[in-house]
């Protein structure tokens, strides 16, 4: 059984261990072959340094690695590029000063493996001189490769002043590129995101940002053949180990893991969350916990009157794709640069292409409502869980008064409890735990953070639920009689009603006071 790669980005490391790679070598000859410079945006951990790795091992004509795979018998071997590749992950930018310093010592580095020395002073300069030095020494143009491009910047995405020196900075040093073309024979950068104003975007006119280009759809990340091709031993001694089918096996995988799209239509997993659910043997929200930073889930509370477009699907043109400002960050965009939104439809309308973006599987979906959670209401994310199964259990057994006691224990660690808060802030906090019970949101009534009513399906049982919140009022009743009236008034439970038992549950926030009721149908 081969090896799993977690943790490895070298492709030479991964081919020598005899670890299991997922050939992606068709996509590359693509690339080269069809263009020269190239942009691709793709989530963090989701293999880009390991297709830069390959690239660069390719370039170099380190045959003996690529050997079994598609691109073997089509690449011309007898000759080798000299490779530059810039890797911000390991160059210091704490500061633009630093940046400055160590990039330029950085490809004083790569000179030296060369055997040339460089005497220019500024680091664009340097990259400048380096590339024409390695063309006239080799005598074949330059290959470069920069992995994740944009480090320097969503390293500071909550210092404007240190944003707009580092831009400058890159700016300069990404100019050079565009200078140096006759130099060139390939250009390859990778990021997460694309942000404007650097001039890789708005010099290089020949730039190919691939990022959406359905050719290239699974370029990073495994297909649903690809996982089961090249991980069939591990689905076996997990089907084995379980005593699950294989066909229930891989629709849980697929739930938990897969349904990221640039295309619309192809699907891939999350390749770092897949290899350590092969290495656990259990579900977990792996992606996630490497990392969700602190400032995105801020900058959701602050838009909380968008906060069911987090949750739920919302159509958007294709120029939420464009390069945006890092300075005036808005959500859905670096939501889905980052990876916690993706496409779930492409459509034209009147010729211009429209997205529809969503959560791609239940481990995002899951661990994004459990870190909104406790954002909102400070509820440590540990005891989610507990908190989460006890409730479900209250609502089968119609539990009322054990209900608004669970409510009242996620809510007891909100700092200043007794500042009055508005409807939109509770109504956030309970689409957030209607999504974390499960519960499928219905688009009956729109509301002023859009859809709120709610249903949830547990065996032969259906729970219809409307939720009320007056910070100003003082009679709790009142607002329960009101969210169930309005139920019925409306008659949403009809659809469900039939084969299961439907039940309603309104829940009510009046001042600092909870409330929950629940009828039979």
């Amino acid at each position: 059984m081969k090896r799993l790669p977690i943790g490895i980005q070298s492709f030479e490391k991964l081919r020598t261990a005899d670890c299991v790679y997922v050939d992606k070598t068709e996509d590359m000859y693509r690339m080269i072959t069809l263009g020269d410079v190239y942009f691709l945006s793709r989530p963090r951990r989701f293999g880009k340094s390991l297709l830069v790795s390959a690239l660069n091992e390719l370039f170099k004509g380190n045959k003996a690695l690529f050997e079994g795979l598609y691109i073997y018998d089509k690449w011309d071997w007898t000759r080798q590029y000299p490779v530059i590749r810039i890797d911000w992950t390991i160059i210091q930018h704490s500061t633009p000063e630093e940046l400055e310093r160590d990039l330029s010592a950085y490809l004083g580095r790569i000179a030296e493996d060369f055997r040339l020395t460089l005497g220019r002073e500024y680091a664009s300069s340097r990259l400048n001189e380096l590339i024409e030095l390695l063309h006239r020494q080799t005598g074949e143009k330059v290959v470069v490769l920069v992995d994740e491009y944009d480090k320097p910047i969503t390293s500071h995405l909550t210092d404007t002043g240190k944003i707009k020196a580092v831009r400058e900075k890159l700016h300069n040093i990404y100019q050079v590129l565009k200078g140096s073309d006759n130099h060139l024979q390939f250009v390859f950068l990778t990021g997460v995101s694309k942000f404007a104003g650097l001039s890789i975007f708005s010099a290089l006119n020949n730039l190919n940002d691939i990022t959406l280009n359905a050719k290239y759809a699974s370029i990073c990340g495994y297909t649903q053949q690809e996982l089961e091709s090249h991980f069939a031993e591990y689905i076996n001694d997990m089907v084995r180990e379980t005593g699950a089918t294989r066909e229930d096996l891989l629709s849980a995988i697929k739930t938990w893991y897969n349904g990221y799209t640039w295309d619309g239509k192809t699907a891939v997993y999350n390749p770092y969350s897949t290899l350590m659910f092969f290495e656990n043997r259990e579900f977990a929200n792996y992606w996630f916990r490497t990392g969700t930073p602190t400032f995105l889930m801020n900058l959701l509370i602050q838009k909380e009157y968008r906060l069911e477009q987090v949750l739920e699907p919302i159509t958007v043109s294709s120029g939420v794709f464009d390069s945006y400002d890092p300075e005036r960050l808005e959500e859905i965009p670096l939501l889905f640069q980052t990876g916690y939104l993706t496409i779930k439809k492409k459509e034209f309308v009147l010729m211009r292409p429209h997205y529809t973006l969503g959560l791609p599987n239940a481990e995002v979906g899951e661990a994004l409502t459990e870190q909104l959670l406790n954002a909102y209401t400070a509820y440590p994310t540990g005891k989610a869980e507990s908190l989460r199964e006890r409730m479900q259990e209250q609502l089968r057994q119609q539990d009322t008064a054990g209900l608004e006691q669970c409510l009242r224990e996620m809510l007891a660690g909100i700092p200043y409890l007794h500042v009055v808060r508005t409807e939109a802030w509770y109504h956030s906090v309970m689409l957030l735990w209607l999504r974390l019970l499960g519960f499928e949101l219905l688009g009956e009534v729109p509301t002023n953070i859009g859809r709120i009513d709610a249903v949830w399906f547990f065996p032969g049982h259906a729970m219809v639920v409307e939720v009320k919140s007056r910070p100003e009022e003082s009679d709790i009743a009142r607002l329960l009689d009101a969210a169930i009236g309005q139920i019925r008034e409306k008659r949403y439970y009809e659809r469900f009603m039939g084969e299961r038992q439907v039940s309603l549950l309104a829940v009510a926030f009046a001042g600092n006071e909870i409330g929950c009721r629940m009828e039979k149908v």
